[in-house]
């Protein structure tokens, strides 16, 4: 599953630079699937959505940080555990509940951000 941060957070920005995917971004900040990842013009996503990589995305959250879920790999194919927990000072990156993907997905999920 994908990770989430909750409504704890501080806005102290420690898991943003530990993300392998750029996954994470700041609140109320636009984002795109391109940023941190191979994915460029025109792209499939695994969900079968089609868009530009290079678009701009709305913000998921305008008050704190945020994780995008189709970028989230909980760092599988990186790091032995999610980064971003790992650093949290306030134990508010948790799993998300709403974004339940087995092993294998995850790190299909990391190959097809990193064209591997």
């Amino acid at each position: 599953m994908a990770i989430i941060i909750t409504d704890e957070c501080i806005n102290c920005g420690a898991c943003e630079p530990e993300c392998p995917n750029t996954a994470i971004y700041e609140g109320a900040e636009d984002w795109n699937y391109s940023q941190g990842t191979s994915l460029n013009g025109d792209i499939t996503l695994l969900n079968g959505s089609k868009l530009n990589a290079d678009s701009e995305q709305e913000p998921i959250s305008d008050e704190y940080y945020f994780i995008v879920p189709d970028k989230c790999t909980e760092c599988k194919g990186f790091h032995e555990e999610p980064q971003c927990a790992a650093v949290c000072p306030v134990d508010c990156c948790v799993p998300d509940d709403n974004h339940v993907e087995s092993e294998e997905t995850l790190l299909n999920k990391q190959k097809f951000l990193h064209n591997e």
